[in-house]
């Protein structure tokens, strides 16, 4: 064998392997995550790892394995006019509160498996994205409302001074959800009329969570998706970490802020 032809290929081999290691770890990082990370967190997970790499690198590696994040889309509408009384607009977009528990968002969202509409109404702490509770329902009643307050309300002494964001939909309108509220001395607040952007948090959670765990799998039933949307919630809030928290996830980063 000539010479320059040796040396070619021992080069071919040494830049084949060159990325070996990396690779292996990004896709195990993009499995682990179900395929819900993109270049970006996974560039933050290899970080984490000890890897040190630029998100270009990463990109284009994920690029040569094909590994490619899913996509997002729409939601459920729960405005029906004034049929109570609407809280003025106290949030007015302030989304980054410094301490958990002092500004929360709800809101509810349609999610339709097979035939069968599922609705699902969380409360999200804007200090860190964190999914404090939550109800999935057949029909978006008062009764899903309530559960998913008293679910929140049951693991805190103290919540005077909270802020409460909703839109203007009829079960935040409702005397029922007011009179809960005041009664925990919790301030609502709303969202104008027809602006989602003034529930950027809650929408921005909404759309994770479709690309993320609803248009990423295959359910069979209804009872299989709430089951996997308990998982995804816990996995949310524990693993999945966000650049907007300093490459923590919602638990990590609340817990550091406490102790700090």
């Amino acid at each position: 064998m000539a010479r320059s032809v040796f040396y070619y290929h021992i080069k071919r081999l040494k830049s084949a392997n060159k990325y070996a290691l990396e690779k292996e770890t990004i896709e195990r990082i993009f499995h682990e995550h179900k395929g819900r990370y993109g270049y970006r967190r996974v560039t933050s997970e290899m970080r984490n790892k000890g890897f040190v790499l630029n998100h270009k690198t990463i990109q284009r590696l994920m690029d040569q394995m094909g590994l490619k994040s899913k996509i997002r889309s729409v939601r459920y509408h729960s405005y029906r006019g004034n049929v109570g009384r609407v809280a003025p607009n106290i949030i007015n977009r302030n989304f980054i509160p410094k301490t958990p528990n002092s500004k929360w968002a709800t809101d509810v969202t349609q999610i339709k498996i097979a035939s069968v509409k599922l609705f699902f109404s969380p409360i999200l702490d804007m200090f860190n994205g964190e999914i404090i509770a939550y109800n999935i329902s057949r029909t978006p009643n008062l009764a899903q409302v309530y559960d998913m307050l008293e679910k929140a309300f049951s693991q805190f002494d103290f919540l005077e001074g909270l802020i409460l964001h909703s839109d203007q939909g009829w079960q935040y309108q409702h005397y029922g959800y007011r009179k809960r509220l005041a009664d925990r001395g919790v301030i609502q607040s709303m969202s104008r009329k027809g602006n989602c952007l003034d529930n950027a948090m809650m929408e921005n959670f909404f759309g994770i969570m479709k690309s993320e765990l609803l248009y990423a799998e295959k359910f069979n039933s209804p009872e299989e998706f709430v089951k996997a949307l308990e998982e995804y919630i816990v996995y949310y809030n524990n693993k999945r970490i966000k650049s907007r928290l300093k490459e923590k996830s919602p638990v990590q980063y609340r817990t550091l802020s406490q102790s700090n």
